[in-house]
């Protein structure tokens, strides 16, 4: 999926802390990233605890290379993060949005991202490692995407029984109901399945 101007895979795995991981599709690169830390209800753990670990982060999902982040980076990321937590949150649920968090997601899409580049060249242009700022503008300009006009419905809670994860419905038909379908999906199924033996009936 295209990200800003650089295209970065979607999706990751998802530990809850009860020892159980599992394959989550967001269906957006900054929801990916609000997912480094709790967001909806779900018992993921925090990812982000040290500068290092946003270094890894970053590492493990962009395609080019990223330096080493800092202090200050690590509180940008997080504030960065928070607020497209909010917004993901609000928007799932047909809230207002704060402004604040606008504007924070605003301020980093501002800044320089991550430019795209042709592999197969002669030349070194621009930077060989980007700068965590240009990270997070990359990721912050993904959430401009996300919170558009143009996905309003698709922002979804999943429609699991005590599940409250956040997701951008990326389907032809606008019909995606789970997280995941090998989480809340299975165990809907099962549910069903329980109920038609039994002879109830599933609403």
């Amino acid at each position: 999926m295209p990200v800003s101007t650089v295209s970065i895979a979607v999706g990751q795995w998802i530990s809850t802390g009860d020892d159980v991981r599992w394959w989550f599709d967001s269906g957006s690169f900054a929801l990916d990233f609000a997912y480094t830390g709790r967001i909806g209800g779900l018992r993921n753990v925090e990812q982000l605890h040290a500068p290092d670990d946003l270094s890894r982060w970053l590492h493990e999902r962009f395609p080019v290379a990223v330096g080493v982040a800092r202090s200050r980076d690590l509180f940008d990321a997080v504030g960065l993060r928070d607020a497209i937590s909010r917004m993901a949150i609000a928007a799932s649920r047909d809230e207002a949005v704060r402004a604040a968090d606008i504007d924070m997601v605003n301020l980093y899409a501002a800044t320089p991202d991550v430019p795209p580049s042709l592999a197969g060249g002669t030349r070194q242009a621009g930077r060989s490692v980007q700068t965590v700022a240009q990270a997070l503008s990359t990721i912050a300009r993904d959430a401009v995407d996300l919170f558009a006009p143009v996905n309003a419905l698709r922002i979804r809670c999943c429609s699991g029984a005590d599940c409250a994860v956040v997701y951008l419905d990326t389907s032809r038909a606008a019909s995606r109901r789970w997280c995941s379908m090998q989480r809340c999906g299975n165990r809907a199924k099962v549910r069903a399945h329980r109920a038609r033996k039994a002879g109830s009936v599933v609403v």
